[in-house]
């Protein structure tokens, strides 16, 4: 088999088994790139603090990172940390689950916001999802005089609702 083949064939192979899904991207100050994704169940270490690939449907996402309009000496691109980070997916009957989304690291989006998740309904049915983003707890991040006299905290309490989503194919996905 050729080079050429052999990496149309892996490439091909690794977007079947590696789908995500975009549920939204949003903006918020002071300078914060947000990006909601669902991906496929994954394995997550340490396993005895982590719901098992087995018990769920999707892994549910948020990626925040620093954008090029951030504060000066924030990294564009770093990861914004200690944001608490809350998911609620609702079925169209009113079902509902709400989950925490905690700190993750993997090879493609490095230091993340994710969980994996069992959906509160079958996994054809469409679901309203909503992230409630807040800034960190009083005492996790120390605010400097500096950032406090242009910004205040890190972050106003944000909410986004993404209404009607299919994570079928997502759920019928797998990583490996």
């Amino acid at each position: 088999m050729s080079k050429s083949l052999f990496l149309i064939i892996l490439m091909t192979s690794y977007s079947i088994h590696s789908a995500e899904m975009i549920v939204g991207e949003e903006k918020i100050e002071p300078g914060i790139d947000l990006v909601f994704e669902a991906a496929p169940k994954d394995i997550v270490h340490p396993k005895e603090y982590f719901r098992a690939e087995s018990n769920t449907d999707i892994h549910i996402e948020m990626l925040a990172n620093w954008s090029e309009n951030s504060p000066n000496g924030s990294p564009v691109g770093g990861f914004v940390a200690y944001l608490n980070v809350f998911v609620k997916i609702k079925t169209e009957s009113g079902t509902e689950v709400q989950v925490q989304l905690t700190p993750h690291l993997n090879m493609s989006d490095s230091l993340h916001y994710a969980q994996n998740i069992k959906l509160p309904g079958e996994i054809d049915e469409l679901y309203d999802v909503t992230f409630t983003i807040s800034p960190p707890i009083k005492d996790e991040l120390g605010i400097h005089y500096d950032w406090n006299e242009l910004f205040g905290p890190l972050m106003e309490k944000s909410v986004f609702t993404y209404k009607n989503l299919n994570f079928e194919q997502i759920a019928l996905s797998s990583r490996r």
